[in-house]
Protein backbone atom coordinates (compact mmCIF):
# COMPACT_ATOMS: atom_id res chain seq x y z
CA UNK A 1 0.00 0.00 0.00
CA UNK A 2 3.25 2.17 0.51
CA UNK A 3 4.12 1.95 -2.81
CA UNK A 4 0.75 2.85 -4.48
CA UNK A 5 0.49 6.04 -2.35
CA UNK A 6 3.54 6.73 -3.25
CA UNK A 7 2.28 6.48 -6.87
CA UNK A 8 -0.81 7.64 -7.04
CA UNK A 9 0.22 11.41 -7.27
CA UNK A 10 2.78 10.49 -9.98
CA UNK A 11 0.27 8.90 -11.90
CA UNK A 12 -1.62 11.65 -11.74
CA UNK A 13 0.90 14.42 -12.91
CA UNK A 14 1.92 12.27 -15.67
CA UNK A 15 -1.88 11.70 -17.18
CA UNK A 16 -2.22 15.47 -16.50
CA UNK A 17 0.80 16.04 -18.52
CA UNK A 18 -0.31 13.43 -20.91
CA UNK A 19 -3.89 14.57 -21.15
CA UNK A 20 -2.98 18.34 -22.15
CA UNK A 21 -0.68 17.01 -25.05
CA UNK A 22 -3.34 14.46 -26.37
CA UNK A 23 -5.75 16.86 -26.00
CA UNK A 24 -3.57 19.44 -28.30
CA UNK A 25 -2.76 16.93 -30.33
CA UNK A 26 -6.20 15.75 -31.30
CA UNK A 27 -6.63 19.19 -32.43
CA UNK A 28 -3.85 18.91 -35.14
CA UNK A 29 -4.99 15.30 -36.43
CA UNK A 30 -6.28 12.12 -34.77
CA UNK A 31 -2.93 9.76 -35.94
CA UNK A 32 -1.25 12.36 -33.89
CA UNK A 33 -3.27 12.12 -30.47
CA UNK A 34 -3.34 8.44 -31.10
CA UNK A 35 0.73 8.53 -31.12
CA UNK A 36 0.68 10.69 -27.45
CA UNK A 37 -1.98 8.29 -26.10
CA UNK A 38 0.53 5.13 -27.16
CA UNK A 39 2.84 7.23 -25.28
CA UNK A 40 1.02 7.71 -22.27
CA UNK A 41 0.21 3.98 -22.04
CA UNK A 42 3.29 2.56 -22.36
CA UNK A 43 5.20 5.43 -20.21
CA UNK A 44 2.37 4.79 -17.51
CA UNK A 45 2.65 0.97 -17.46
CA UNK A 46 6.61 1.14 -17.07
CA UNK A 47 6.02 3.83 -13.89
CA UNK A 48 3.31 1.57 -12.60
CA UNK A 49 6.13 -1.73 -12.94
CA UNK A 50 3.86 -3.24 -15.31
CA UNK A 51 5.51 -5.32 -18.32
CA UNK A 52 2.85 -6.13 -21.11
CA UNK A 53 3.66 -9.25 -23.42
CA UNK A 54 2.09 -9.24 -26.69
CA UNK A 55 0.76 -12.36 -28.19
CA UNK A 56 -1.20 -13.09 -31.86
CA UNK A 57 -1.35 -10.24 -34.87
CA UNK A 58 -3.82 -8.03 -35.77
CA UNK A 59 -6.22 -7.81 -38.27
CA UNK A 60 -4.71 -6.94 -41.43
CA UNK A 61 -7.42 -3.88 -42.54
CA UNK A 62 -10.35 -2.60 -40.13
CA UNK A 63 -11.12 -4.65 -37.41
CA UNK A 64 -13.68 -4.61 -34.36
CA UNK A 65 -11.08 -5.57 -31.62
CA UNK A 66 -13.45 -6.92 -28.77
CA UNK A 67 -11.74 -6.69 -25.02
CA UNK A 68 -12.58 -8.64 -21.74
CA UNK A 69 -13.01 -5.61 -19.62
CA UNK A 70 -11.00 -6.11 -16.04
CA UNK A 71 -9.89 -2.83 -14.73
CA UNK A 72 -8.48 0.62 -14.63
CA UNK A 73 -4.93 -0.78 -16.16
CA UNK A 74 -6.98 -2.44 -19.90
CA UNK A 75 -7.72 1.34 -20.87
CA UNK A 76 -3.06 1.96 -21.11
CA UNK A 77 -2.55 -1.45 -21.85
CA UNK A 78 -4.62 -1.10 -25.12
CA UNK A 79 -3.24 2.42 -25.85
CA UNK A 80 0.10 1.29 -25.25
CA UNK A 81 0.56 -1.91 -27.15
CA UNK A 82 -2.69 -2.50 -29.54
CA UNK A 83 -0.86 -2.92 -32.67
CA UNK A 84 -3.59 -0.29 -34.89
CA UNK A 85 -4.77 2.24 -35.37
CA UNK A 86 -8.22 2.64 -33.75
CA UNK A 87 -10.96 4.60 -31.83
CA UNK A 88 -12.13 3.27 -28.28
CA UNK A 89 -15.56 3.33 -27.69
CA UNK A 90 -16.23 4.61 -24.45
CA UNK A 91 -19.37 5.19 -21.76
CA UNK A 92 -20.28 9.06 -22.29
CA UNK A 93 -19.79 9.94 -18.87
CA UNK A 94 -15.67 9.30 -18.75
CA UNK A 95 -16.42 12.56 -21.58
CA UNK A 96 -16.78 14.29 -18.58
CA UNK A 97 -13.90 13.15 -16.69
CA UNK A 98 -11.39 16.14 -16.78
CA UNK A 99 -8.13 15.62 -19.58
CA UNK A 100 -9.34 11.90 -19.81
CA UNK A 101 -12.65 12.51 -21.07
CA UNK A 102 -11.27 15.80 -23.30
CA UNK A 103 -8.92 13.72 -24.82
CA UNK A 104 -10.88 10.91 -26.13
CA UNK A 105 -13.23 13.41 -27.09
CA UNK A 106 -10.47 15.63 -28.94
CA UNK A 107 -8.94 12.50 -30.62
CA UNK A 108 -12.41 11.77 -32.00
CA UNK A 109 -12.89 8.43 -30.00
CA UNK A 110 -16.71 7.24 -29.54
CA UNK A 111 -18.81 7.89 -27.10
CA UNK A 112 -21.75 5.75 -26.50
CA UNK A 113 -24.88 6.59 -23.79
CA UNK A 114 -26.69 3.25 -23.84
CA UNK A 115 -29.46 4.42 -21.59
CA UNK A 116 -30.85 6.17 -24.57
CA UNK A 117 -31.43 3.96 -27.66
CA UNK A 118 -31.46 7.12 -30.27
CA UNK A 119 -28.38 8.06 -28.87
CA UNK A 120 -26.82 4.58 -28.84
CA UNK A 121 -27.74 4.30 -32.03
CA UNK A 122 -26.50 7.11 -33.97
CA UNK A 123 -22.78 6.65 -31.87
CA UNK A 124 -22.97 2.76 -33.91
CA UNK A 125 -23.76 4.74 -37.17
CA UNK A 126 -20.36 7.20 -36.40
CA UNK A 127 -18.47 3.91 -35.09
CA UNK A 128 -19.45 1.96 -38.41
CA UNK A 129 -18.64 4.99 -40.61
CA UNK A 130 -15.46 4.87 -38.54
CA UNK A 131 -14.75 1.08 -39.46
CA UNK A 132 -15.36 1.87 -43.35
CA UNK A 133 -13.10 4.41 -43.42
CA UNK A 134 -10.31 2.10 -43.08
CA UNK A 135 -9.72 2.84 -38.45
CA UNK A 136 -10.80 0.11 -36.52
CA UNK A 137 -12.42 0.01 -33.22
CA UNK A 138 -11.69 -1.32 -29.21
CA UNK A 139 -15.15 -1.87 -27.61
CA UNK A 140 -15.85 -4.14 -24.04
CA UNK A 141 -18.57 -5.82 -25.10
CA UNK A 142 -19.00 -6.91 -21.32
CA UNK A 143 -20.21 -2.86 -20.91
CA UNK A 144 -18.41 -2.58 -17.49
CA UNK A 145 -15.65 -3.27 -15.80
CA UNK A 146 -15.81 -6.76 -14.09
CA UNK A 147 -12.69 -6.72 -11.54
CA UNK A 148 -12.69 -10.17 -9.83
CA UNK A 149 -16.44 -11.30 -10.90
CA UNK A 150 -14.78 -13.22 -14.07
CA UNK A 151 -15.80 -12.85 -17.37
CA UNK A 152 -19.60 -11.68 -18.25
CA UNK A 153 -21.80 -11.65 -20.87
CA UNK A 154 -20.99 -10.14 -24.04
CA UNK A 155 -23.69 -7.73 -25.44
CA UNK A 156 -24.62 -7.83 -29.28
CA UNK A 157 -24.45 -4.17 -30.12
CA UNK A 158 -20.74 -4.51 -30.69
CA UNK A 159 -21.12 -7.21 -32.93
CA UNK A 160 -24.06 -5.87 -34.41
CA UNK A 161 -21.36 -2.88 -35.70
CA UNK A 162 -18.78 -5.36 -37.18
CA UNK A 163 -21.83 -7.33 -39.35
CA UNK A 164 -23.11 -3.60 -40.51
CA UNK A 165 -19.77 -2.66 -41.54
CA UNK A 166 -18.90 -6.24 -42.91
CA UNK A 167 -15.40 -6.34 -40.81
CA UNK A 168 -13.85 -9.07 -38.90
CA UNK A 169 -13.94 -9.76 -35.09
CA UNK A 170 -10.41 -9.82 -33.19
CA UNK A 171 -11.00 -11.75 -29.57
CA UNK A 172 -8.26 -9.82 -27.34
CA UNK A 173 -7.86 -11.67 -23.96
CA UNK A 174 -6.27 -9.15 -21.65
CA UNK A 175 -4.53 -11.76 -19.34
CA UNK A 176 -2.92 -11.32 -15.52
CA UNK A 177 -4.64 -7.83 -15.26
CA UNK A 178 -6.63 -8.72 -11.91
CA UNK A 179 -3.75 -9.94 -10.60
CA UNK A 180 -2.16 -6.08 -11.16
CA UNK A 181 -5.22 -4.98 -9.41
CA UNK A 182 -7.06 -7.22 -7.12
CA UNK A 183 -8.31 -5.15 -4.55
CA UNK A 184 -7.94 -1.20 -6.57
CA UNK A 185 -5.60 1.22 -7.06
CA UNK A 186 -4.08 0.84 -3.84
CA UNK A 187 -3.74 -2.63 -3.80
CA UNK A 188 -1.18 -2.31 -6.97
CA UNK A 189 1.10 -5.08 -7.01
CA UNK A 190 3.72 -4.96 -10.32
CA UNK A 191 4.45 -7.57 -12.74
CA UNK A 192 3.43 -8.80 -16.09
CA UNK A 193 -0.04 -8.86 -17.93
CA UNK A 194 -0.31 -10.15 -21.34
CA UNK A 195 -2.38 -8.75 -24.55
CA UNK A 196 -3.60 -11.65 -26.75
CA UNK A 197 -5.19 -11.18 -29.90
CA UNK A 198 -6.59 -14.26 -31.55
CA UNK A 199 -7.57 -15.24 -35.35
CA UNK A 200 -9.93 -12.43 -36.58
CA UNK A 201 -13.84 -14.11 -36.70
CA UNK A 202 -14.97 -12.91 -40.08
CA UNK A 203 -18.39 -11.41 -40.73
CA UNK A 204 -18.87 -11.40 -44.75
CA UNK A 205 -21.98 -12.51 -45.62
CA UNK A 206 -23.24 -12.82 -42.52
CA UNK A 207 -26.50 -10.69 -41.28
CA UNK A 208 -26.74 -8.87 -38.45
CA UNK A 209 -29.65 -10.96 -37.17
CA UNK A 210 -26.25 -12.96 -36.30
CA UNK A 211 -24.91 -10.78 -34.02
CA UNK A 212 -26.46 -12.80 -30.78
CA UNK A 213 -24.82 -16.26 -32.18
CA UNK A 214 -21.07 -13.69 -32.95
CA UNK A 215 -20.95 -12.67 -29.56
CA UNK A 216 -21.26 -15.98 -28.14
CA UNK A 217 -18.94 -16.97 -30.70
CA UNK A 218 -16.34 -14.35 -29.62
CA UNK A 219 -16.56 -14.59 -26.26
CA UNK A 220 -16.01 -18.53 -25.93
CA UNK A 221 -12.61 -17.42 -28.13
CA UNK A 222 -11.98 -14.68 -25.17
CA UNK A 223 -12.84 -17.49 -22.39
CA UNK A 224 -10.55 -20.20 -24.16
CA UNK A 225 -7.35 -17.13 -24.03
CA UNK A 226 -8.05 -16.38 -20.08
CA UNK A 227 -8.20 -19.73 -19.56
CA UNK A 228 -4.82 -20.90 -21.11
CA UNK A 229 -3.14 -17.64 -19.77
Amino acid sequence: MARALLLLPLVGLHTLAFGLLGIAAGLVGPRRAQAVARAWGRSLLALLGVTVELRGQPAPGAAVYACNHVNALDIPILFGWLPADFRVIFKRSLALVPFVGWFLTAAGHLSIDRRNAFQARRSLERAAACLRAGTSVAAFPEGTRRGSRGLGRFKRGTFVLALEAQVPVVPVSLCGVQRRLPRGLLSFDPGPVRLCLHQPVPTAGRSVEQGEALAGEVHARVARGLEEA
